[in-house]
């Protein structure tokens, strides 16, 4: 048996080459950008107004008294507007191009319009309430750099730079596998002795996440079965994901199985707890990569984003993601076990701090929708302080 930071590092070192997808901008979101996006033109492309007024040039300004006459107008989306008479004014509208010879907006809240003509109620500053070009960004300004998972926010700067089509990393070919003959569909009824399938389509629904779409399997307490479909989906699939049958019961043949097959077992069962019957292989000639998790709910979500995940990023060319929580109570760890613990987060005084989730052991599916992510505590002789900062994993 080893230990998790030696199984997690066995893990990153068995990436694959997920290649560039192109797809629409749409369908972009949610995953990671594969290009770096630079600006098309300056931002904004123009003298932008960006309140409703009158435009002026401010030097007229001289005379305090002076009334402005209404040339016309500038709207937005029409071409640039000029003023004949820097003694004049025009009307002008949010967004509209900062009329040419004018150099100042004044809001209509400020000024009175009388029989066409404009005076000022407030003080002006030369320059106020323009927004000027390429005060944002200048024209081929890097924008977005790759690594960078596309949110709404990033799907308006693509837009505005139009990118109409867009480079992301691939996602793997996935198929989460749940086995076992107590499990049956969600819209069944389960007998006593059986429970619904929920493990695995926990996993599908954190896989959405990453925007990857899974395929499935329920394989039942049959090796003959089980060695037949395990050797189809090694061949259909890049990752194949599994809930249970790894551990030391009769009917656990997965390990069994995967050798026939020519996986290569990286190791099976780590010093952790929840999860100590993972177990993580590949096929050598296929390029397959098998994470077989323990069939508890919460050691399949934990393995999940413990191993998973990070691997996923490393295989993307991405740092891993760290992050740090302070603890709200003292925890002691003793040998030999790494402890993943389940906790609830909330912020006081600007600080994020953790608070363990009352579970009842590994089975607890109910747990998961109180928690926020997991702590990771390596086996020391010290207790665990309040106030201590450690890892955090998060899983919401």
């Amino acid at each position: 048996m080893i230990t998790f930071k030696e199984a997690f590092q066995k893990v990153l070192a068995h990436p694959l080459d997920l290649g560039i997808e192109v797809v629409s901008l749409m369908d972009s979101l949610n995953r990671i950008l594969a290009e770096d996006i630079y600006a098309d033109r300056d931002f904004p492309p123009f003298n932008r107004a960006t309140k409703d007024g009158i435009a002026i040039q401010y030097s007229t300004l001289v005379n305090n008294g002076h009334l402005f006459t209404i040339e016309g107008e500038a709207a937005a989306g029409v071409v640039q507007q000029v003023l004949t008479d820097k003694n004049n004014c025009l009307e002008v509208m949010t967004g509209a191009v900062v009329p040419e010879n004018c150099d100042t907006v004044v809001m209509y809240e400020n000024i009175t319009i009388e029989n066409g003509k404009v005076s000022l109620n407030e003080n002006v500053v030369k320059g106020q309430n323009i927004h000027y070009q390429g005060s944002d960004e200048k024209a081929d300004a890097l924008l977005l750099s790759k690594g960078k998972k596309i949110s709404p926010a990033e799907i308006g700067v693509m837009a505005t730079v139009g990118k109409a089509k867009v480079k992301v990393m691939g996602n793997p070919k996935v198929c989460t596998i749940a086995t076992g003959n107590e499990l049956v569909d969600v819209d069944e009824t389960p007998e006593p002795h059986q429970i619904r399938k929920s493990n695995m389509l926990t996993i599908e629904a954190a896989l959405l996440n990453s925007k990857i779409d899974a395929s499935s399997l329920h394989l039942l307490d049959d090796k003959k079965e089980i060695e037949r479909e395990l050797e189809k989906a090694l061949q259909d699939n890049d990752v194949l994901l599994l809930s249970g049958g790894v551990s030391k019961g009769k009917f656990d043949f997965i390990p069994d199985v995967m050798a026939s097959l020519g996986v290569q077992k990286v190791f099976h069962r780590v010093l952790q707890r929840p999860g100590k019957p993972f177990w993580f292989g590949f096929h050598p000639k296929l390029k397959t990569v098998i994470f077989s998790f323990p069939g508890n709910p919460v050691s399949t979500f934990a393995n999940y984003h413990l191993y998973f995940l990070p691997w996923l990023q490393t295989s993307w060319g991405l740092p891993i993601d760290n992050s740090y929580i302070k603890l709200s109570t003292a925890i002691t760890i003793t040998q030999p076990l790494t402890r993943f613990f389940q906790v609830s987060t909330e912020v006081k005084g600007g600080i994020f701090w953790a608070t363990l989730v009352v579970e009842n052991g590994s089975g607890d599916l109910t747990s998961l929708a109180k928690a926020d992510g997991f702590i990771c505590l390596e086996p020391r002789d010290e207790d665990y302080e309040v106030g201590e900062v450690v890892r955090f994993v998060k899983t919401r």
